[in-house]
């Protein structure tokens, strides 16, 4: 699945020869798929949508109403938005198994040494911890190994313009990636990119970060001065757009992004501390007032505070106190298994480098 995005020299594995032509035979299956989906081409009523798009941005009707209709009508990808029927129980041992592993600890460590200077770079110009960026594109994309195999102009018109009717939120949804839509088209004339050469996520998001389109409209940079913004090829762009995102949803430097915390199984108000999710709304008093036990150094936290609750199947659930860094962290993906993820992901790396690679917080 790593199409559209390089992996960094240091730990690119050059594939044998028989990995090659598998890879290719794969390819080849999958454009020979394609051609049998049908071609937005066909539809008058979705061409009419593009060159409203185009005009508001300004960028030539008829060059984007060709591009959407050589987009291909995708099921898989209809399938892959719609709620499962039974979801499975939440685990956040077996979540966090996935993704904080030995070969992502070391393809980490290998990222960190390769781009110290720039991490450290961005790390001073936005308070982001190196190790919540290395942590990030790790989870992401196993840092440009895996962004994705879907035609990105496929993804986006098949949700923008047939985003299943049975979906709770159909129509909020197919809102959101005629958005994107209009966001990838423009962003591929800017930075002179193939519209109908992309390759990201079901949904659409591209390059080692994984941003959406309109994300990489917002929030990526070029950081190292080349002229253009690059989240698939160039590792620089990548680390200077994530700690700008981060910047972005107020990051503040030097504040923990979480504290332990015990429940006191007697008085705890659970349904009070949970009601607002995972967004920070209490000061440590009051979450002690509810039943909460925090301790030395959250009690001390002058800023707002969420309990954050993560299921561990039959056993007993985890539970911490989320700071706004922590909430920021679910700005990329709204969940507190991705975000503890992350921040342990980053942690591991960072215990794992030499101790003179790294940096001070």
């Amino acid at each position: 699945m790593n199409a559209g995005a390089a992996t960094p020299k240091s730990i690119k594995k050059k594939p044998t020869a028989a990995q090659r032509a598998a890879k290719v035979q794969q390819r080849a299956a999958k454009d020979s798929a394609l051609a049998g989906m049908p071609l937005y081409a066909t539809r008058p009523e979705v061409l009419a949508t593009v060159f409203d798009m185009a005009q508001r941005r300004g960028i030539n009707t008829a060059w984007a109403q060709h591009v959407v209709s050589q987009a291909r009508f995708m099921p898989s990808i209809v399938q892959a938005v719609l709620p499962a029927s039974a979801p499975n129980a939440k685990n956040w041992n077996l979540y966090r198994e996935r993704f904080v592993e030995p070969r992502r600890i070391a393809a980490g460590v290998a990222f960190w040494q390769q781009h110290r200077a720039t991490l450290e770079r961005a790390q001073q110009a936005t308070g982001v911890p190196a190790e919540i960026i290395v942590g990030i594109v790790g989870i992401e994309t196993l840092y440009g190994k895996h962004s994705g195999g879907f035609r990105v102009i496929d993804a986006l018109s098949t949700l923008a313009f047939d985003f299943p009717a049975s979906h709770p939120r159909a129509a909020q949804r197919a809102a959101f990636f005629q958005g994107e839509l209009e966001a990838y088209l423009a962003l591929t004339v800017r930075n002179d990119m193939d519209p109908l050469a992309l390759r990201g996520s079901y949904a659409g998001a591209m390059g080692m970060p994984q941003f959406m389109p309109s994300s990489w409209e917002k929030y990526g940079i070029d950081f190292d001065g080349d002229g253009k913004v690059d989240l698939f090829n160039n590792p620089q762009d990548v680390i200077g757009s994530v700690a700008n995102y981060f910047k972005a949803f107020q990051w503040q430097p030097g504040m923990p992004t979480h504290y332990p915390l015990q429940l006191d199984r007697e008085r705890a108000d659970l349904a009070t501390l949970l009601l607002p999710d995972i967004k920070p709304t209490f000061s440590a008093f009051d979450m002690v007032a509810h039943g909460a036990r925090l301790d030395a150094a959250g009690q001390q936290h002058t800023g707002a505070l969420a309990l954050l609750e993560l299921q561990n199947g039959g056993d007993a659930p985890l539970y911490l106190a989320g700071t706004d860094n922590f909430y920021a962290i679910t700005r990329y993906n709204w969940s507190s298994y991705y975000a503890l993820a992350v921040i342990e992901l980053g942690r591991a790396i960072a215990q794992a480098l030499p101790a003179a690679t790294v940096m001070q917080k």
